[in-house]
């Protein structure tokens, strides 16, 4: 049954953002600015079609936290449910991805359209350079700043190393840095076909404070995000 939902939904995942890059290619020369507007719907669809198709609930704690105008996320990165769920939780999400995103047929064209940050990860300080700049433009136009300070993937229960991006950015913007943890990697789990039941918790932690020096705020932030996963993992357990 898990094979044939997980099968399911991937047809329903491709078959919609195949579909929906057609109106946004229109969108994208016409009203470029109604480009996101595309994105969070495409989002939204996909959120409600795991939930219906898979059994894969979602569960925000914190949310609260989040100011309404820009902000930088820090977030564990585990799945590729993590990549398109803030589209759907603040109102001008600006991703930080990989740049060979945009090699992408149709849709590779439509990310910076979309004002999302692509990097070339093994572009080494030239990357950062461009990232601190993308990226203060974005909070400067009142966009949310996600990015994943892990650089990839990693596995539930983990924190791995965290990349000197988000504080280069951090410093540069001047703005409080949320930590945020998931466990999406329970149910989606990393490069993995198979999309199990259960319930995705996405928890928002307290704002890191502004101008931390750069080793303090990285060592508070893989604190703060193990802290966070071990208490989603302990609600878990308590539930249970």
């Amino acid at each position: 049954m898990i094979f044939l939902r997980s099968m399911l939904f991937n047809v329903f995942f491709y078959g919609a953002t195949f579909i929906l890059t057609w109106p946004a290619t229109v969108v994208r020369f016409a009203a470029p600015e109604r480009m996101i507007d595309i994105i969070r719907f495409w989002a939204t669809l996909n959120v409600a079609a795991v939930r219906l198709i898979c059994g894969i609930r979602l569960q925000v704690t914190g949310l609260e936290r989040l100011p309404a105008g820009p902000i930088l996320i820090a977030s564990a990165h585990q799945s590729a449910f993590d990549t398109f769920v803030w589209f759907t939780l603040v109102p001008r999400p600006c991703y930080v991805l990989k740049q060979e995103l945009l090699r992408i047929p149709l849709f590779g064209p439509l990310i910076k359209v979309a004002d999302q940050i692509p990097v070339d990860r093994s572009a080494g300080a030239s990357a950062v350079r461009g990232l601190i700049r993308a990226g203060t433009e974005a909070l400067r136009r009142g966009q949310q700043v996600i990015i994943f300070p892990e650089g990839t993937r990693s596995e539930p229960g983990t924190v791995g190393t965290l990349q000197p991006g988000v504080a280069a950015l951090a410093a540069r913007a001047g703005l409080p840095v949320v930590p945020v943890a998931t466990d999406s990697g329970r149910c989606w789990g990393r490069k993995a076909f198979f999309k199990r039941p259960g319930v995705v918790t996405i928890a928002i932690g307290e704002p890191l404070p502004a101008g931390l020096p750069r080793d303090a705020l990285m060592q508070e932030l893989r604190t703060r995000l193990g802290d966070l996963g071990h208490t989603r993992s302990s609600s878990r357990g308590q539930a249970a």
